[in-house]
């Protein structure tokens, strides 16, 4: 059987320094055996190649970790092999998440000409000593230049920052988005920061914004950044919409390579949960797949698709007694701005 279109993630675990808030896969490893990774990862992309067979793969993520660490030569190798085993059709998006601290002009061109035409750079924050607090080893200089470069380079940029740190106000974040509104981003992601236990902030008795602030931190910056929300963290133009995670958020098929990465195959009409590091493949439900669908594409603007298996899942006299959390149109189901604020409670009522 023909397989459908996948999309590939591959997961670069290594970092100079883990950052203090930091709770992905990831490890501070200052000199990796990056022939010993590039050849794993090639060895999954082989495996995953014979599985699905030359199947057409329209986006393809570095993340970590840190990608933009990894060495010409060994990225180089892997877009080969990726070129190799699946179609990599002419304007696939193809994106590095890059530190600043860890890429140059000539860096960067070189990884233009094979093929990377998205960048996705970490900024945080645009203040040297929140930098510092966070753990971060670039400054707001160091990333101004990379992100002016690569858009002069005429690469799609995004940019990530993170609010809600000790201190945050309305104001300052008003301030931020302001700020972030100079660069001329079309794309960028501004997440709440989460203290998760395993961290070094996790150890601290940090004093943090109380939830009615968070919430409006994050009303304030649909107020005062000039790009749309289109997810629950992601603003951009339309045009600029990072295809790679819509593709997730709509219940799409895709790859994890890599230690710590994870995929949905869809594998002769059968959903898989798939884990990175080999093959690793659990079944899926129907039921289950719809409630990931659900969990997922929920956080976006345009919503859930209301596919049959989703309709089977979802408790539609709680839907139609609440339109003010959330509405359904054009067979979509989505959350109102007043649901997004509240969405994790939305879903536990949605789903049955």
């Amino acid at each position: 059987m023909k397989q459908c279109a996948h999309n590939i993630y591959i997961h670069v675990p290594f970092c100079k320094s883990k950052c203090k808030y930091c709770a992905f896969f990831s490890r501070p490893c200052p000199c990796p055996d990056w022939d010993r990774y590039t050849e794993s990862i090639c060895d999954e992309i082989a495996y995953f190649g014979q599985k699905l067979g030359k199947v057409l793969v329209p986006t393809v993520f570095f993340g970590g970790g840190t990608p933009s660490l990894v060495p010409q030569v060994n990225m180089l190798r892997i877009i080969s092999a990726l070129k190799k085993y699946f179609i990599i059709p002419d304007g696939a998006e193809i994106t590095l998440e890059a530190n600043p601290a860890t890429i140059d002009k000539d860096k960067l061109s070189a990884l233009q000409q094979m093929g990377f035409n998205r960048l996705s750079v970490g900024v945080q924050r645009l203040d040297d000593n929140e930098l510092q607090f966070l753990g971060r080893t670039h400054t707001a200089r160091d990333a101004f230049e990379l992100l002016n470069v690569a858009m002069d380079f005429g690469m799609r940029v995004s940019a990530d920052f993170i609010y809600g740190i000790p201190g945050d106000t309305v104001e300052s974040i008003t301030k931020m988005c302001k700020q972030i509104n100079t660069i001329g981003l079309t794309h960028c992601s501004l997440y709440e920061l989460t203290i998760e236990k395993d961290t070094p902030f996790g150890k601290m008795n940090l004093d943090m914004p109380k939830n009615e602030e968070m919430a409006n931190m994050y009303l304030a910056i649909s107020d005062y950044l000039n790009l749309p929300r289109y997810e629950v963290s992601n603003y951009a133009l339309f045009d600029s919409h990072c295809r790679h995670n819509e593709n997730i958020w709509d219940g799409g098929a895709y790859i994890g390579i890599g230690q710590g990465a994870a995929g949905r195959i869809l594998l002769d009409g059968v959903w898989y949960e798939q884990s990175g590091g080999g093959g690793m493949f659990n079944p899926l439900s129907d039921g289950q797949r719809a409630i990931e669908k659900i969990l997922t594409g929920m956080r976006t603007v345009c919503g859930c698709r209301l596919t049959q298996d989703v309709k089977n899942v979802i408790d539609i006299d709680w839907v139609n007694a609440h339109p003010e959390y959330v509405q359904v149109s054009d067979n979509r189901i989505y959350a109102t701005a007043r649901g997004l604020l509240i969405l994790d409670n939305v879903i536990t009522k949605l789903v049955k």
